[in-house]
């Protein structure tokens, strides 16, 4: 990094006013908030003093902006950091201070470059042709199949542009539906959420940008780093669920001295995120849990808007054990679990220690007959 100067760097992310050293602190810290090494984040500052800046293309559809609002609350980096210093942001309908012919020319002249990634906030509707959701005269489905055709990679945010979300709930009257289900055949890593965490997106882009890959996904396409474990698993409230303390209505004594609250409802034990351990926009406590209501699981296409919110759902995770290491391993070697290693220490500290004691009593008694 000793070879980008301040001067290269101020090119290229259009201020005279970055220096060097802050636009790399930008780069770490953004790479330090989504897990990936401060080298991530030193190389991505190299990228961008090349001109390698990640273009980003990002359509919006059925959906209440909800994702992109989120986005505007982020503070490391902030959105001016993000759209003006990380990437190239070629076409967004709610930031862009254009209108009309104008930015649909800025959509056109992307796409012909091609190389970009593309970001999908909203459902399609597939019903009469698409005819529910048309931007500068051409339909939601026809947009996105063209724009992803010259995509380098495939974002899906949020649970409306991830399986359908909001408006895909029954009866559905549009037919909405995700961006994976319209682009067949195609990659695309979705971000499931309502609003889906702003910083699992800069996570992506960001390793994108910096090594060319994609995060791993499961089956569903979903990053595992973000989605691997089920909210309950990581809640601040699983001691009390663990130690079976649970709130039984808003608002009374055990709710209020913030015990669990699955029996209200939560649907933590099946919901598949990273909530209880990545604040929304360097917020804490900023989410449903930590503000005293259950989880409603937005993420899961199977739970939200499908099940009651106050209805209970089977524990996926039901004992410490699921989350924290094992006393005794399945082989039985003492020295492969922490636990039965600082178990088997206190034991034998315990031994060694009465032993000693009951040496010293001996020798006293010995003392005391006039024995040597």
């Amino acid at each position: 990094m000793n070879e980008l100067s301040s001067d290269v760097i101020a090119a290229q992310v259009g201020t005279e006013c970055v220096s060097r050293r802050d636009f790399i602190k930008v780069c770490t810290t953004a790479a330090a908030a989504v897990g990936l090494p401060a080298w991530a984040g030193e190389k991505m500052a190299e990228n961008v003093a090349k001109g390698k800046k990640p273009s980003v293309v990002w359509l919006h559809f059925q959906e209440c902006t909800g994702c992109t609002e989120s986005l505007l609350r982020t503070a490391h980096p902030d959105v001016g950091e993000l759209i003006l210093d990380l990437v190239s942001l070629d076409y967004h309908e709610t930031l862009f201070a254009a209108a009309g012919h104008q930015i649909e020319h800025a959509l056109e002249a992307a796409v012909e470059r091609g190389g970009y990634v593309l970001v999908v906030e909203g459902a399609i509707p597939e019903k009469d042709g698409g005819i529910y959701c048309q931007v500068g005269g051409k339909n939601a489905i026809d947009t996105l199949k063209r724009v992803a055709e010259k995509a380098a990679a495939i974002v899906a945010i949020g649970s409306c542009a991830a399986w359908g979300g909001i408006p895909s709930a029954a009866p559905n009257p549009t037919g909405a539906t995700g961006a994976p289900q319209i682009l067949k055949g195609k990659t695309v890593v979705t971000l499931p959420g309502c609003p889906a965490n702003p910083y699992n997106l800069l996570g992506t882009v960001l390793q994108f940008a910096t090594f060319g890959t994609l995060p791993a996904i499961d089956e569903l396409g979903r990053p595992k780093f973000a989605y691997a474990r089920v909210i309950h698993e990581d809640c601040p409230r699983r001691p009390h669920f663990d130690a079976g303390r649970f709130a039984g209505a808003y608002g009374d004594e055990n709710h209020r001295a913030g015990y669990c609250l699955y029996k209200l409802g939560c649907k933590g034990p099946q919901t598949h995120a990273n909530c209880s351990l990545l604040d929304f926009c360097e917020m804490p406590g900023a989410w449903p849990i930590g503000i005293g209501h259950p989880c409603v699981g937005c993420t899961e296409q199977g739970i939200v808007f499908n099940v009651p919110i106050n209805q209970n759902l089977p524990i996926e995770k039901p004992t410490a054990p699921m989350a924290y290491p094992g006393i005794q391993p399945e082989h039985g070697v003492v020295g492969s679990s922490p636990v039965a290693v600082g178990l088997g220490s206190a034991v034998v500290g315990a031994l060694v220690g009465a032993g000693v004691m009951a040496s010293k009593k001996m020798a006293a008694a010995d003392k005391a007959e006039g024995k040597e």
